[in-house]
């Protein structure tokens, strides 16, 4: 059952965004720092001190009541700590807001590269002893994460032919946008050969088809849309959230790619909101694994199964490798997680944050008003968020 009933629409509103960059390597500090500057960033952009904040909402590393400490806020009426992608904490937080249970959510995710995204945290005993296991660590018997992808991004080659240029489309396209984020660990510029070349992980999917494990924080302000109308950026208007489960949603007991949690979001938004893709001015797929972006794409309806990399190449730009859908839409315009980094959805929604509100500097969209974000894979961590400028 996929309900239209959507109480909270437009009634809460993200008041600003704001990050301390990414890095592609081991730096000197730790998760909860990461967070915490980006946290006190996000509060000086609105004007709020810790005062203000009555909610506290991130995901599941580093806890709220770390974050509560580390600012100084004497007391919250409510806080979570859901499991990412971030848009699972920012429909925590939404929920909240809209029910009463606080006024002023601070949001936060710090990326951090531990065990289960970069073996190269094991030489590192202070990250080594950090979270050993996660959606990268497949256990006994299982094919969960990494290798899932790879196994259904197999199937997605098998069953419609799709060379590997089609995957190579949406690399290209997140690195060229990457090159203009200051923000971003990847800018140097990449070519298709240097995709075709690069190291093979698990075939079918390389280097390149994988989200970039990082050091760094994302943080936002969720609050009713008439405080945030006080407050010094445009308000960002949440128009309708959703995560999304079908049965069966193990890797490797999926029945196929015709239906997942991808397919429940989908149906959810558009009951939910108010308006969909032939309206949107910023589109935002998840590319934890380049063999998602290309799903999304097919569910969300810009074409049919298996149609992804032939919109893709009539999309982009062969010389510089950007994707612009119908001319003007375009595509992660920050780098997504294979350049920018891999920030579990937090950089999706912090870019469509400040394009909409017209602060994206150098890659800023001509007066954007809509945008979509659908984060998370396949299986149990499909999201989707609808946005719209007041």
């Amino acid at each position: 059952m996929t309900s239209s009933r959507n109480p909270s629409r437009d009634l809460v509103a993200f008041a600003g965004a704001a990050s301390t960059g990414f890095q592609a390597q081991n730096t000197e500090q730790s998760q909860v720092e990461l967070a915490l500057r980006a946290c006190i960033a996000v509060l000086k952009q609105c004007g709020l001190r810790a005062s203000d904040i009555d909610g506290i909402c991130g995901t599941s590393t580093p806890e709220a009541r770390r974050i509560q400490s580390g600012l100084g806020i004497d007391e919250l009426t409510w806080f979570a700590n859901p499991v990412m992608p971030m848009v699972n904490p920012v429909a925590a937080a939404v929920g909240a807001v809209a029910a009463g249970l606080c006024d002023v959510v601070l949001c936060y995710h710090a990326a951090y590269r531990l065990p289960w995204n970069t073996a190269s945290s094991l030489k590192d005993p202070y990250r080594a002893t950090g979270q050993a296991t996660g959606a990268g660590m497949p256990q006994p018997e299982t094919m969960a994460g990494a290798v899932g992808y790879a196994g259904w991004a197999s199937r997605y080659i098998y069953e419609f032919n799709a060379p590997r240029e089609h995957f190579g489309y949406v690399a290209l396209n997140s690195r060229h946008n990457a090159i203009d984020n200051p923000l971003a660990a990847m800018r140097e510029p990449m070519t298709m050969d240097d995709y075709l070349a690069a190291r093979m992980i698990r075939s079918p999917l390389c280097l390149l088809d994988m989200d970039v494990p990082v050091d760094g924080a994302d943080a936002f302000v969720i609050t009713t849309t008439e405080r945030a109308r006080d407050l010094p950026n445009r308000p960002v208007l949440v128009n309708a959230v959703s995560l999304g489960m079908a049965d069966q949603n193990e890797e490797d007991q999926s029945r196929s790619l015709e239906r997942n949690g991808q397919h429940v979001v989908i149906e959810s938004l558009k009951a939910k909101g108010d308006f969909w893709i032939d309206d949107i001015d910023l589109y935002f797929p998840y590319d934890g694994f380049t063999i998602i972006t290309l799903n999304w794409i097919e569910n969300a309806g810009f074409c049919g199964r298996g149609e992804a990399g032939v919109f893709l190449s009539e999309n982009r730009d062969y010389e510089s490798g950007q994707i612009m859908i119908n001319g003007r839409v375009p595509v992660n315009s920050h780098g997504g997680a294979l350049s920018e980094g891999g920030t579990q959805g937090s950089g999706h929604i912090r870019e469509a944050i400040l394009q909409l509100q017209g602060l994206a500097g150098d890659r800023q969209v001509r007066g954007p008003e809509r945008a979509l974000v659908t984060a998370g894979g396949f299986f149990i961590n499909a999201q989707g968020i609808l946005l719209r400028i007041e």
